[in-house]
């Protein structure tokens, strides 16, 4: 499973990185880390899942994800937030799943097996 993962933050992208890397099957296949980056590297390699900070730079995460949709139109796209409350406007805005950046790791590898499995 190729993964575009896309924060503002470096340190973030590093750990899930490092989080993703150890379990087979999973590719890290690029990083971005505003909405221009984004766009530009879910075009490029066309990945099966998208890791989406929910508070991008550059443009409104639910525009973000409408552009997204039109490039990827299959990816599975996972919201992430340090802010709870971001979850209903993530999902009303189109993302598959959210998952706070306050949550175990253990809750984001469960949304993305049940995406594989699903």
């Amino acid at each position: 499973m190729r993964i575009l993962l896309v924060d503002s933050q470096p340190r973030v992208r590093f750990a899930l990185r490092v989080l993703l890397e150890r379990r087979p099957g999973l590719e890290v296949a690029g990083e971005a880390g505003d909405a221009d980056g984004l766009l530009t590297e879910a075009s490029k390699i066309q990945p099966d899942l998208v890791l989406l900070g929910w508070e991008l730079p550059g443009l409104a995460a639910s525009t973000t994800l409408s552009s997204l949709r039109q490039i990827c139109p299959h990816a599975f796209v996972i919201a992430l937030s340090g802010r709870p409350e971001a979850r209903g406007v993530a999902l009303s805005a189109g993302a598959d799943s959210f998952v706070s950046k306050a949550d175990p790791p253990d809750l984001l590898l469960a949304a993305i097996e049940s995406y594989r499995c699903g």
